[in-house]
């Protein structure tokens, strides 16, 4: 399952978050988006778990 993320600090790292939803499961991916004419983040991303049930 593929989860979009919203709201995040421009300062959050891919690694914080993914961090952060290993705590309910395996995570396969993460990816913060950024800008890249500034090279922060826009402030979204996605997660990816294979497992729906941890997912949700």
């Amino acid at each position: 399952m593929n989860i979009f993320v919203t709201k995040l600090s421009y300062q959050t790292k891919e690694d914080q978050l993914q961090s952060l939803f290993e705590q309910f499961g395996e995570v396969s991916s993460v990816k913060i988006i950024y800008d890249k004419f500034e090279g922060r983040s826009k402030g979204f991303g996605f997660v990816e778990m294979d497992n729906d049930e941890e997912a949700q």
